[in-house]
């Protein structure tokens, strides 16, 4: 499993999700492959080298390169019929495979809800830091044609949105 990241904008440089990533990679029985890139060209080169080899998939790490590039990311995926997971929903939307990350609109909505405690009076050192509660699960069923992969039922089950 290959999973790509710019080090420069990732959260913690890459290392707060290499590190998960790493520790639970044995349980599942796959051995990651680390992809750091900066540009589009480094793009290219690691899923075309990344693509070489047999079985793989790809786990693109939210990041603001990776977010700027998607289509790039999707295209290359798909032209090597690699099975990929994004953190938006928008990924999948956009022709990637699957997405589950935060529900954005979510976040948004609770922004809104502090500026608006802000403008009300309180101080914004008395308010809470409020974790994401809401992910979203998002299967683009028209790519997983296009692969060649059969989504097993208890997998649709769990998901959030089928894109068809």
């Amino acid at each position: 499993m290959g999973f790509i990241f710019d080090p420069r904008t990732a959260p913690g440089g890459g290392l707060y999700y290499t590190q998960l990533i790493e520790a639970a990679a044995p349980s599942f029985a796959v051995l990651p492959s680390a992809m750091p890139i900066h540009a589009p060209a480094d793009i290219e080169l690691a899923i075309n080298d990344f693509a070489r080899e047999p079985n793989g998939g790809l786990l693109v790490l939210p990041d603001f390169t990776t977010n700027s590039n998607r289509q790039l990311i999707i295209t290359l995926a798909a032209r090597h019929r690699m099975p990929a997971v994004y953190a938006f929903r928008y990924f999948a939307a956009e022709g990637g495979l699957m997405s589950y990350g935060v529900d954005v609109a979510e976040l948004f909505r609770s922004a809104a809800n502090y500026v608006d405690r802000i403008l009300n009076g309180a101080k914004p050192s008395d308010l809470p830091v409020q974790l994401p509660e809401k992910f979203d699960f998002v299967i683009n069923l028209k790519t997983a044609k296009t692969l060649g992969l059969t989504i097993p039922p208890g997998v649709f089950a769990i998901a959030d949105e089928v894109i068809e």
